[in-house]
Order: C-alpha cells, then structure tokens, then sequence
C-alpha cells in the first residue's frame, strides 16, 4: 500500500483545492471563532468517512444504480443547501437592520453541536459525494489487498487529511477576523455565501 500512499494524498489535496458547498460552510462558521470552524470541519470530515464506509460496503453502488433513490437524494441535498443559504441571507439582512437602528452587532457563539452536526448534514445531503467516494477510493486499492478494511483505511486518511487541510482556512480567517467581523464585511460575506449556496442548490435540483 506504501506505493499508492503519495498519489492518494495528491489526489486528496486536488480534491481539498476544488471549493464547493462545504468549504462555503466552513469559512461562513469560522467567521464566529475557530471552535466554530474546526467542529464544522470535523462534522464535514465524519460524513467523508461514513460516505467511505458505505463506499466500502457497496451501498452507494445502489444509489447510483437507482434513479429514483438518486434522485430523492438530489432533491434533499438541494433542500439543504437552499436552507442554508437563506439562513446566509436572513442574517445578513437582519444584521442590517440592527446596524440601521443602532443594536450592537450579534456576536453569540454558535453553539459546537450545530457547528458539528452542519458540517456532518451538509456533507451526507451531497449525493455526488457518495457517488465520488463509490468511484474514488477503489482506484487507490492495491492488487491482492482486502477491499473492505484498506478503503475503510483510505477513508479514515482522507477525512484526516482533509481536516488538516481545512484548519488551515479556520486559522486563515481567525487571523483576518477582525476586519471580516466588522458588520459590513461580515454581511458582505454572508450575502455572498448565501447566494452561492442557494445557487449550488437550485443548479443541484436541476440537474438531469
């Protein structure tokens, strides 16, 4: 397994680069602390190993045999990504209206299980993340070598990698928060944030 170690863990750094719905989560809830974004990233890394899991068991073999079970899940996960997305934007305007009449600016942590269990909904409502790890972790199985414990494996170093990877975009906005937090930048981000995941979910819904 030495051998593919490297091309995996470069394979797993190309997929950490390419953004999408969970890195927008992610930078979103680290705009509140680190503690925020590291438990978002740690919920999104669990549904990244129990996508593995299932991968490993031949369960999203089925879901990706099966229309309507794909397409149910397309449906929900771009529910999901709408919910979140509006959640974006009703804060940023209600973050305009206290500014308006003069209300100091909410600051309340998140609490570390809504962090957590975001990160793990927004991952597990993704169908094209399971279909990803079904296509994904079989190509890095070494000839000879038991299917089930060794992607298992992969799916554990993936979820760890990634982790790592992203703290470094939680330490990057803890570094800037004080000028991110400043209400104008703050709304500015969560209308963008808001926007592009109300956009990833109606592109979602209606893909074919």
């Amino acid at each position: 397994m030495n051998h593919t170690l490297l091309p995996f863990l470069g394979a797993c750094l190309l997929i950490a680069l390419s953004p999408g719905p969970s890195t927008v989560l992610i930078l979103r809830n680290s705009l509140r602390g680190r503690r925020p974004g590291m438990l978002t990233v740690l919920g999104n890394e669990t549904g990244v190993f129990v996508w593995g899991v299932v991968a490993a068991l031949g369960l999203t073999a089925l879901l990706a045999a099966s229309q309507l079970a794909y397409t149910v899940m397309r449906f929900v996960g771009a529910g999901v990504l709408v919910v979140f997305g509006v959640q974006a934007l009703w804060s940023a305007r209600r973050s305009k209206e206290r500014e308006r009449l003069g209300v100091p600016l909410d600051q309340a942590p998140l609490s570390g299980w809504r962090c957590y269990r975001s990160g793990l909904l927004m991952n597990l409502a993704n169908p094209k993340a399971a279909l990803f790890a079904l296509s994904f972790l079989p190509q890095f199985v070494p000839a000879g070598a038991p299917q089930l414990p060794t992607m298992v494996a992969l799916a554990a170093l993936w979820a760890v990698f990634e982790t790592a990877y992203y703290s470094t975009y939680v330490w990057g906005v803890g570094l800037l928060r004080g000028v991110l937090s400043r209400a104008g930048a703050r709304r500015w981000l969560e209308r963008v944030s808001g926007g592009v995941l109300v956009a990833l979910g109606a592109r979602l819904a209606l893909q074919g």
